[in-house]
């Protein structure tokens, strides 16, 4: 996109001491895992409240289609979310540490869901897996960079994003 020349606005930056700060701690402790936790806590029909730190609830429902009441995003919308707002944090984060002023930054997800199957019913055969089989992310980025550096750019989020590297790989998950 081509600014006006009388525009001023851009997206409010991060403090890029306090970024290379980050990544100064990260190499010289490469071995550090977080464990990040949630509880969810189920309030009837399909609504859930889950609790994330001291945080007030983040709640989920499933849309009427799902016998839910619609009163939030659905578990997998939350998951696009969650990948569309990673996805967004690299890309600004790197933007600022490149000098790169964003103006403004929106992402547009969408993916093909199987739920025929859920809760145990209906095939679960590799032709038809449960779940998101593609995703696809518009991301519209107004910056003073060019082109090529903005694709760069968020080609580089993508790469490193832990939201969009846990959907790329077999992830264990275990319930007890």
């Amino acid at each position: 996109m081509e600014r006006q020349a009388n525009s001023c606005t851009t997206l409010s930056p991060i403090d890029k001491a306090k970024l290379e700060a980050l990544a100064k701690e990260g190499k010289a402790h490469p071995d550090v895992i977080k464990t990040l936790k949630c509880k969810t806590v189920a309030k009837g029909k399909f609504r859930h409240e889950n609790y994330i730190r001291n945080l007030a609830p983040y709640i989920v429902d499933e849309p009427p289609t799902l016998l839910g009441e619609d009163t939030a995003p659905n578990p997998s919308e939350a998951l696009l979310a969650a990948l569309g707002s990673c996805i967004a944090v690299g890309i600004h984060a790197n933007a600022v540490n490149e000098g790169i002023e964003i103006y403004s930054l929106e992402l547009e997800l969408e993916g093909d869901l199987n739920i025929t199957a859920v809760w145990g019913t209906g095939d679960l055969s590799e032709t038809k897996p449960l779940g998101f089989t593609d995703v696809r992310i518009k991301v519209n980025l107004d910056s003073n960079a060019s082109k090529e550096k903005q694709d760069a750019l968020i080609a580089h989020a993508v790469k490193w994003s832990p939201v969009a590297n846990t959907l790329m790989r077999k992830v264990n998950v275990v319930a007890k």
